[in-house]
């Protein structure tokens, strides 16, 4: 993080570095004459430009940082106000001095009329126009404005820049953290019990035992290292989701309706690693009961994309009072929204008999 931060310093300074080395380079450009640089006109504009860059400095470094970002509006709009006329004033009565002769030769006429009775004697010389027809006044406190502003709006991005930057590195790390949660949602009950299960089967079905061995090895694996990338293929997830299910029905009776439909070939791309884990542990945790007829049901369908997957089960008003609905489905809508912002789609309903998820998301 603190080297992003680095780099957006960095951009920043260059840039107003950039700058005022073109300004000052103007100047130098502007007195060429049939190539030869008259450094006389160079260093007058210099010194005309030194006090511009002394105020730029004070802005930058001094009124920004202490009292704008430190939330001290009303403070850094006066001290500013301040600048701006303390400075034109400044800068136009030492500009206006420049105009004015000496008092030893302001009355003082050439030679050649001193001695000629002739010709009249010569007024004082008229003092030079502004070419824009602009006071001086109001052209100091137009460019002092626009230096200020302009530096005031670029640190203010920068400054912006890095809140933005900041704000998404946390939300990475959130949704980190969130993703290591669910890494630990799957319950560890549904482990111990599922290896009772396969114990038990040992001496019924070696082969099936065997093979549930099998399944909740790759259950395990696809949990602590799969799930480290921050996408996976959808094949590999849904992969997941079946041997989660098939393992599930090693709990279960024939009573309990569990109906799993996925398409023969899904899209060749990668979403983010245990996406349905909550909704499909929760439709197993609140829609089966020992005691009353039960169902899971659960489909999987993909178009060009978009990903989309139906989850139903049986609503036990029972088992939601006893366990309450859990932080699964809170935690992955909120793993939701800082993955995709408001580019998904999830419905949650309920009837007396039925709950529902419908969840779809872009691929």
């Amino acid at each position: 993080m603190k080297k992003r931060f680095d780099q957006l310093v960095h951009t920043e300074a260059y840039f107003l570095i950039m700058i005022w080395l073109i300004i000052g380079a103007a100047p130098v450009f502007l007195s060429m004459h049939e190539h030869i640089i008259i450094w006389q006109d160079v260093t007058h504009a210099w010194l005309a430009l030194f006090p511009f860059l002394i105020l730029f400095i004070i802005n930058h470094f001094i009124l920004v940082p202490y009292l704008l970002f430190r939330k001290l509006r009303m403070a850094y709009v006066l001290s500013v106000l301040v600048l701006i006329i303390g400075f034109s004033l400044i800068t136009w009565i030492e500009g206006d001095k420049q105009f004015q002769p000496p008092m030893n030769e302001r009355f003082q006429p050439p030679v050649h009329q001193q001695f000629s009775p002739r010709l009249e004697p010569m007024q004082n010389p008229p003092r030079p126009k502004n070419p824009l027809g602009f006071p001086p006044l109001l052209i100091t406190i137009i460019v002092t404005v626009l230096i200020i502003g302009f530096d005031t709006g670029i640190r203010m991005m920068s400054r912006w820049m890095k809140l933005e930057q900041e704000k998404s590195l946390l939300e990475k790390e959130n949704v980190e953290n969130q993703l290591a949660f669910l890494r630990n949602q799957v319950s560890p009950h549904f482990f111990m019990n599922t290896l009772n299960n396969i114990h038990a089967l040992i001496d019924i079905d070696t082969e099936e035992a065997k093979n549930a061995v099998i399944k909740l090895s790759k259950l395990m694996r696809h949990i602590l290292y799969d799930s480290e990338t921050s996408q996976i293929s959808i094949q590999k997830e849904v992969d997941f989701i079946v041997h989660y299910i098939d393992l599930m029905k090693l709990r279960f009776s024939d009573k309990v309706k569990i109906d799993l439909s996925i398409p023969e070939k899904l899209p060749d791309k990668s979403i983010p690693p245990l996406l349905f884990t909550s909704f499909v542990e929760n439709a197993f945790k609140y829609g089966i009961s020992y005691h009353s007829e039960s169902f899971v049901s659960i489909m999987i369908h993909a178009n060009a994309d978009h990903l989309h997957i139906d989850i139903s089960n049986s609503n036990h008003a029972s088992l939601q009072q006893k366990s309450g609905k859990g932080i699964g489905i809170a935690n992955a809508t909120t793993r939701l929204k800082l993955l995709y912002k408001d580019n998904y789609n999830l419905n949650i309903s309920e009837d007396d008999k039925t709950y529902k998820v419908h969840l779809s998301i872009p691929i």
